[in-house]
């Protein structure tokens, strides 16, 4: 049960008013998400209790100057079963005339992260004492929501559950209802691979340049093994060899690195991020082992690749030149 409202409390200086909406949830089996998220007070109180008690973001608790314990006034229209707090052709006599206040009290402040449509605008009630306080006569639903455990089968889903319950329902999906946010995920993850793909070719041009420097210090070297009878192949291998170590080094390094900082930010999150511009407060991580496989093989490949062509330098000089140099 959805129902657009008002809220009013009593701020240190004047009253503050913020628009909401108010969902209603099963106390007896909470969102997993939302009750692990709930940062100060407490999850709704069992016994019946004679007002109603909500759960608030933190952005709009903030906003109103709530904190757990506080009271706060929920304005809303009496008439009308889809929520909205304005309906189509009401005039100014109407929605007087079915103005309903009521004194909620602030059981606890969540957060969950997402700030813009969630955290800043959505306030939890218990289903239960929702109805009963707004809708005590007919204790009407405004929709369900289905939880699916498939997320490939999320439309699926959605046209099955609308085609059981009838008219006059309608579904909508998480994705649809929350375009703007998938949609920034979505350009995050398209720009994921050209920045792992810039940060490779670097890796291995840094790698060639070692190479190039290593063999200008060990010209002279080279030279010997030469005159001594080492064929070019063999020089050539050499050089790929000590590509291949400093490649094994590198990733072996950097992939503990990763993962030690990826798992270090996923549990105490120090990157923080503008939940104006980011919808989200923290950056969102999620350890792929396959991921660290694959660019570790793509490096290996890429850097044995492109050491052939100072490994081909260093076997191409000449034992006189090099020397002499």
């Amino acid at each position: 049960m959805e129902k657009s409202i008002i809220l009013q409390s009593k701020g240190v200086e004047n009253e503050l008013i913020k628009p909401a909406m108010l969902k209603g949830v099963s106390r007896e089996n909470p969102p997993a998400f939302l009750q692990k998220n709930i940062v100060e007070g407490t999850w709704f109180p069992d016994e019946t209790l004679p007002s109603l008690h909500i759960l608030v973001g933190k952005p709009l608790a903030e906003s109103l100057q709530l904190s757990p314990g506080s009271s706060v006034m929920i304005i809303s229209t009496a008439k009308g079963t889809s929520g909205k707090l304005i309906q189509a052709g009401d005039n100014i006599v109407d929605l007087l005339s079915s103005m309903e206040l009521e004194l909620a009290t602030v059981s606890g402040i969540y957060e969950t992260g997402l700030n813009e449509g969630f955290d800043d605008y959505m306030v939890i009630a218990d289903l239960e004492a929702m109805q009963r306080f707004f809708n005590a006569e007919k204790a009407l639903l405004s929709g369900y929501e289905v939880m699916v455990n498939d997320i490939e089968r999320l439309n699926a889903t959605a046209t099955e559950s609308v085609d059981a319950l009838g008219y006059p329902f309608y579904g909508y999906t998480v994705f649809e209802r929350y375009a703007n946010l998938f949609e920034w995920l979505k350009l995050q993850r398209n720009i994921t691979p050209l920045l792992i793909i810039t940060i490779t070719v670097v890796a291995v041009f840094n790698i060639i340049s070692t190479l190039l420097v290593l063999i200008i210090e060990k010209t002279k070297e080279i030279g010997m093994l030469s005159a001594l009878g080492l064929v070019p192949g063999k020089i050539s291998g050499i050089f790929l060899t000590q590509a291949f170590l400093i490649a094994l080094v590198g990733i072996l390094v950097g992939n503990m690195l990763a993962l030690g900082f990826s798992v270090f930010e996923l549990h105490f999150h120090l990157i923080t991020l503008p939940q104006k511009n980011y919808f989200i407060k923290h950056v969102p991580i999620q350890i792929e082992l396959f991921d660290y496989l694959m660019v570790s093989c793509i490096v290996g490949l890429l850097t044995l690749v492109f050491a052939f062509i100072p490994a081909r330098v260093a076997a191409a000089l000449k034992p006189g030149t090099a020397l002499l140099s």
